[in-house]
């Protein structure tokens, strides 16, 4: 389950970078926030995964 999480993760991180272009192109200051944010918060699950890896360990 923990490498499916890391997969999902990654996944949103390139949705967030993706919505965070074509914000920025377009000018579209909500949908460039929208993409940080999501990168964010692929950021802290990611960390999270990593966290319970180290603990499993």
């Amino acid at each position: 389950m923990g490498n499916e999480e890391k997969v999902r993760n990654a996944a949103n991180k390139v949705e967030g970078k993706a919505k965070e272009t074509v914000g920025k192109a377009t000018g579209d200051r909500g949908l460039e926030a929208e993409g940080r944010a999501k990168q964010a918060k692929s950021d802290l699950k990611q960390a999270a995964e990593k966290v319970k890896d180290a603990v499993k360990d």
